[in-house]
């Protein structure tokens, strides 16, 4: 339908049919971004609690985007007028500012995508609009006789725009809070012995639950639809007794359940709660992906049928409501499904907030620093205060009911383990999807990220996640987060203002070059994840050992020096051609795969503690064996590590060029490694044991052409001018490191050989 009528508008102006098809473009591709980062959030309860198959969390939460299109109607004024003021600006203005909207929101959400931090799709759009409106606006001050900067209150909705903010500022504080303080009393509850009293009051929590999430999502939420005005007079003044029948019908269902089926009823409100929550995200964020496109249409279509010149034409007309297409609703729906299904960044985005709020120590993605630390020493002097008052029994009381029950680890613990029980995860969805529910039926575009979020960290803190071992790390990433969203606002903000700014001077050149500007980033951000993400192959990848018995051990490690081999062998050779070509983005990359690769060992080396418990009695000898091994990995990658930053350096700082003699030699060296871990790669990956002898006479040989080398270079600065300080320095240091990398790799095999020999005897 509106293909059809944009078809007939030949006869208007081309730039604002272009304008308009752009738009449309773009608004596919912003749901297709903003999906990847925001949709995510309301799957991870369920995704993290692994109570429901993958299978059954994507067909629940598709249902649950379907039904929640209809929500979008009521929201749909924001774009429309909700930050600005339609009438204060032309036809042409108004373009302007939606195209730079679409352009900054699409941006930006895909920066924060490949960064795989949750954003907030509201956020973007909302300052987007606030940024691109003040900035055009300034414009209009600035060409009229008699206006001041004091003026631009005509033009922007400050009224809307602080409540809309307001709305978000507070999400975050009331989602946190109200998080922590649900799952506080329910752990009180249930402790974490969930699955014996469950049996007890299973069916009562689960009734409460399902009711809470029907009555704030299913009723409460038509308050944003058209379709509520045929059930006001059976809903409003009837609330009571909806809620008492809502609770008994589910009360019934949740006994009929745990008797029939035999399990617990929190897999339906995890079920349900995903539903209701993908629902509300739908209501809720759908208009920041197709508000501003259905607004730039209906513009389109006042204009077109005035006659009035673009930069004359008011846009007064948007202050009218308009029903939102259902088509368009459900087609954007269904991207949002098929994003959700296929998005590799989403899943990006998803593994953080899950790392963070996982329940058992795991590898933490986010380093300290000093506010998190601060942080966590403030709330632990603040908790020895409450605790000096508070007395002695009912501290113990309280600590026996949050004892986590003592579980044998397992060697698939910190991965394939759930990040978090039932109980926590249908805190998560209940909460978070009353609270969406809530700002759905108040027409507040309250953020959906920021409180399914900001939920998930509330439980995570009063369940005692972020533990002494953990706290400050966990408090880290959600500083970062945060900071995040700030940067968001702040971002949207600038670059629409800038981008509408530049448009307005020449909208048919610069709007193209902005088009060609943003295919160029998504495309390079698209490969710089693809690269990030499946830069190795699955075989090269090192892996934790899961093996109970030290021969088990010493197969396994044999693949993972394998794979170092393989790849140090890469890295050293990219090093020094790097630096004999002069080559700085070989030697870049080549920092990146050696911090990769040092990531990867020191994982390992946290996954000591799960690898010691998993041993049999019988084969304790290998945690040496094993820790050792990693000691002489660490040992290699910071070789690695050095040599790749000072040839970086070296070349980025534009430094001379090595001499002939001095590349010449390095090369040398160079071929002689590839060899030595080619072989030695090979022996390690066949586990041929008898060739490591070989490798070690080759290591030998390298080693005392390192020494010549090392003799040869003092001879020539002492008695000739042929160098500089710098490279002397350089190839000293380079010599040097490599004779550690080598030293580190013989000891590698020789505890290698030493380790089978045993385990044959």
């Amino acid at each position: 339908m509106i293909f059809a009528n944009i078809a007939q508008l030949n006869t208007m102006d081309n730039i604002y049919i272009f304008m308009l098809i752009a738009i449309t473009v773009l608004a596919t591709i912003d749901i297709v971004v903003g999906v990847s980062n925001d949709a995510i959030n309301f799957l991870n309860s369920a995704i993290g609690s692994k109570a429901i198959s993958m299978r059954m969390i994507m067909t629940v939460a598709s249902l649950g985007i379907f039904v929640g299109a209809v929500y979008s109607s009521g929201l749909m004024e924001v774009a429309r007028k909700g930050i600005f003021i339609p009438a204060m600006f032309s036809f042409n203005e108004i373009m302007y500012i939606f195209m730079a909207v679409m352009i900054t929101d699409i941006l930006l959400l895909d920066f924060f995508n490949t960064l795989g931090l949750p954003t907030s799709t509201t956020v973007s759009i909302v300052f987007n609009l606030l940024g691109a409106a003040v900035i055009m606006s300034l414009i209009k001050i600035g060409a009229t006789d008699g206006q001041s900067f004091g003026d631009l209150v005509n033009y922007i909705n400050t009224e809307k725009a602080l409540q809309i903010i307001s709305g978000i500022v507070m999400s975050v504080f009331i989602a946190f809070t109200v998080g922590a303080i649900v799952q506080w009393i329910s752990r009180l509850v249930f402790t974490f012995q969930a699955e014996k009293k469950i049996k007890n009051f299973g069916a009562i929590f689960g009734a409460i639950a399902l009711t809470a999430i029907t009555y704030f999502i299913f009723l409460k939420g038509l308050k944003g639809t058209p379709y509520y005005k045929d059930l006001k007079g059976s809903i409003e003044g009837n609330e009571f007794y909806i809620i008492g029948a809502s609770f008994a019908l589910w009360l019934i269902v949740s006994y009929i359940f745990e008797a029939v089926i035999k399990k617990t009823i929190l897999l339906v409100v995890i079920a349900v709660g995903t539903f209701g929550l993908a629902l509300a995200f739908s209501g809720n964020d759908l208009v920041n992906f197709i508000g501003v496109p259905m607004a730039a249409y209906h513009s389109y279509e006042a204009w077109a049928a005035s006659g009035v010149e673009a930069t004359l034409f008011s846009m007064g007309v948007l202050d009218k409501k308009v029903p939102a297409e259902p088509l368009l609703l459900f087609i954007s729906g269904g991207i949002m499904v098929v994003t959700l299904l296929f998005s590799k960044k989403a899943r990006t985005v998803a593994e953080t907030e899950i790392s963070l709020s996982r329940q058992s120590e795991t590898h933490e993605k986010f380093e300290p620093n000093f506010l998190s630390r601060g942080i966590v020493k403030g709330a632990t002097q603040l908790s020895k205060y409450f605790n000096a008052i508070i007395p002695v029994s009912i501290q113990e009381n309280i600590a026996n009911r949050f004892k986590t029950p003592e579980i044998t680890l397992t060697k698939d613990q910190s991965i394939d383990a759930p990040a978090f029980d039932l109980i926590r995860a249908s805190v998560n969805l209940m909460v978070a999807g009353i609270l969406i529910a809530i700002a759905t039926t108040m027409k507040l575009p309250l953020s959906t990220t920021y409180v399914t979020f900001m939920v998930a960290m509330g439980t995570s803190f009063a369940d005692k996640a972020w533990g002494r071992e953990s706290a400050v790390y966990r408090v880290a990433g959600v500083l970062n987060v945060i900071g995040g969203w700030f940067g968001t606002a702040l971002g949207a903000f600038i670059a629409s203002g800038i981008v509408v700014f530049l448009i307005s001077m020449n909208p048919s050149v610069v709007i193209p070059i902005f088009l060609i500007f943003t295919a160029v980033i998504l495309y390079r951000n698209y490969l710089a994840h693809k690269n990030n993400s499946s830069g190795l192959s699955k075989e090269d990848i090192l892996k934790t050992s899961e093996s109970s018995s030290i021969q088990g051990v010493i197969q396994e490690s044999a693949q993972n020096i394998s794979n170092v081999l393989k790849r140090s062998k890469g890295i050293y050779i990219n090093a020094i051609n790097g630096l004999a070509t002069e080559n700085s983005k070989l030697l870049k990359k080549n920092k990146k795969q050696v911090v990769k690769l040092s990531k990867e060992v020191d994982e390992l080396r946290d996954n000591i503690f799960y690898f010691i418990k998993n041993l049999d009695e019988s084969s304790v000898g290998a945690s040496s064996f094993y820790i050792d091994i990693l000691g002489y990995l660490h040992d290699m990658t910071q070789s690695l590590e050095y040599i790749s930053k000072v040839t970086y350096k070296h070349v980025d700082n534009n430094h001379k060029k090595l001499k002939f003699k001095q590349i010449k030699e390095l090369s040398e060296i160079s071929d002689a490694i590839m060899e030595l871990f080619s072989n030695a790669g090979d022996s390690f990956k066949k586990q041929s044991f008898d060739e490591i002898s070989a490798v070690r006479e080759q290591k030998d040989n390298i080693y005392n052409i390192l020494k010549s080398d090392i003799e040869s270079q003092v001879k020539r600065t002492r008695t000739t001018d042929e160098s500089s300080p710098k490279n002397t320095t350089l190839y000293f240091n380079l010599l040097l490191e490599t004779k550690d990398f080598l030293k580190a790799t013989g000891n590698l095999i020789d505890e290698y050989q030493r380790a089978s020999d045993k385990s044959i005897d």
